[in-house]
């Protein structure tokens, strides 16, 4: 059974992109979010082999560390000509520097590489909440389109090249209300982060709020 979540929670992530963005969807709700990287905790090893098994990881680490609440979101972006790479290496594709532009350059390089024309991709976000007795609980949201020359410097990671089915521009072309696209009366969002924070709300954000 889903639980309420209130008061304070740790956002269980060390990214500023992703801090600010889940800062962003929690406004709505009066919940207080402070970062593990503003608490000074460590990061743990992400040693899963799938999205969910991440952020499982990194959630219930800041949980056990604070005694909060916690939730952690692990995502990427899955190109279906390179057989669903970067994926779960997302990050680790712009390296130590995280240079994200080198990390797209490297994208459509490996597809050229292949002779690959497809150019269809899809962001995942596994969102995990965990509470400091082990209870967990899981939401995943994923977001499908095509890849484009890179267009834009809003967001954050692999946006600029990453163009949502339905949409003219590209994630780095939108202001951060757009890209969510989050509508509270009828629980559409559109960034894979969105979609899963929306499964959230329902399930553990109070009606209403």
């Amino acid at each position: 059974m889903s639980r309420r979540l209130t008061g304070k929670v740790v956002i269980a992530t060390h990214n500023a992109g992703k801090l600010v963005e889940m800062r962003d969807l929690l406004v709505p709700f009066g919940v207080e979010a402070v970062s593990a990287g503003e608490l000074g905790l460590p990061e743990p090893d992400e040693t899963g082999t799938m999205f969910a098994e991440n952020a499982a990881i990194k959630a219930k680490a800041a949980a056990d560390a604070t005694g909060l609440p916690a939730f952690a979101d692990d995502s990427g972006l899955c190109v279906d000509a390179l057989d669903g790479a970067p994926g779960l290496f997302s990050a680790r594709w712009a390296g130590p520097d995280k240079d994200f532009a080198g990390a797209m350059a490297r994208i459509f390089a490996e597809l050229d590489a292949r002779g690959a024309i497809d150019r269809r991709a899809h962001f995942v976000s596994a969102l995990v909440l965990a509470w400091p007795d082990g209870h967990t609980e899981l939401f995943e949201g994923r977001v499908f389109g095509d890849l484009v020359a890179p267009r834009g410097s809003a967001g954050f990671g692999y946006d600029p090249i990453f163009r949502p089915d339905g949409h003219d521009r590209t994630f780095g072309e939108m202001s951060a209300a757009e890209k969510h696209g989050v509508d509270w009366q009828t629980g559409a969002g559109l960034s894979h982060r969105a979609r899963a924070f929306v499964a959230l709300r329902r399930a553990c954000l109070a009606p209403g709020a």
